[in-house]
């Protein structure tokens, strides 16, 4: 059968060793747009050294960036799981942090698919991620929710139901982050080097107008502009951040983040003005501290 949920959810997790240098932080942090204005000390604690601060959405790359050296991305492990990969794609994205991300470290990262959903006509295979440091202590842990389309029907759990629905009233916050043509380029360098977002036309037989930016560059885009805007620059201050990709965003375009605060709970809406509002992250929350 194409999916065995039994084989899936009691599978031995895999393990691997991940380190990181100020280098990594300072370049995935470029990757999504920080330091435009180098004058700006608030730009500037994402890029240099001195006071350097850590996005949460770091954990995304951990490990993968220039420090690894030329090493082969690993493929997706998915034990019990016999689908076609190139019907996959990457619905969803949480991560949850439990210690602040240190600006040079190592840790132990263990991966292990959770969760197995039926939507009918997809399902949803969701591969999780924690991290220890090497006293063993939790750093963060991560859900990567991979949509398999026309691998549903096998009768099993829907999952839960995440509404989509935002506040009736205005947001308390709405946050403008352009990006830069050159921008996949550069995030592309912390961990995906998928052709894709590089090659004019590779991406024109996908069926795009040109390169798109990572869906992993989006959230962590959307992620400093809500620490910069609604935090007080604090990324510490985030707990959570859960969202859905809802659309393609090409460098060059702009993400605009409503916000809508209640409590320690923020919920989200990214979507792009250049294309009347299309949706960019949907389904998103940030639990805060």
């Amino acid at each position: 059968m194409p999916i065995d949920t039994d084989v899936a959810l009691s599978a031995t997790p895999t393990v691997r060793d991940a380190s990181w240098t100020e280098r990594d932080v300072i370049l995935y942090h470029l990757g999504l747009g920080a330091g435009v204005d180098s004058l700006d000390p608030a730009e500037l604690r994402w890029v240099y050294e001195k006071d350097l601060r850590v996005l949460p959405t770091f954990a995304m790359v951990a490990g993968q960036g220039v420090s690894a050296g030329a090493v082969t991305q690993a493929g997706l492990s998915l034990p019990g799981i016999d689908i076609d990969l190139r019907r996959i794609l990457h619905g969803g994205q949480s991560v949850t942090v439990h210690a602040p991300i240190p600006i040079s470290g190592s840790a132990t990262v263990s991966s292990r698919i959770s969760d197995v959903w039926d939507k009918g006509k997809a399902a949803v295979i969701v591969l999780e991620q924690s991290a220890v440091d090497a006293d063993g202590n939790p750093l963060w842990t991560s859900a990567m929710q991979i949509w398999a389309r026309g691998e549903g029907g096998f009768g099993g759990d829907a999952g839960p139901h995440v509404s989509n629905a935002v506040p009736e009233r205005d947001a308390d916050k709405t946050l403008v982050s352009p990006t830069s043509t050159q921008q996949a380029l550069v995030y592309r360098l912390s961990a995906d080097m998928n052709p894709l977002h590089a090659d004019p036309e590779l991406a024109k037989t996908a069926g795009f107008d040109r390169p798109i930016l990572h869906g992993l560059a989006s959230y962590g885009v959307v992620c400093k502009a809500v620490v910069d805007g609604v935090l007080g620059g604090d990324p510490t201050r985030v707990r959570s951040l859960s969202v859905r990709f809802a659309g393609t965003l090409y460098p060059g375009e702009t993400i605009e983040t409503e916000v809508w605060r209640d409590g320690d709970t923020l919920t989200l809406l990214a979507t792009c003005p250049e294309r009347d509002g299309q949706p960019v992250l949907t389904h998103a929350t940030m639990e805060i501290r």
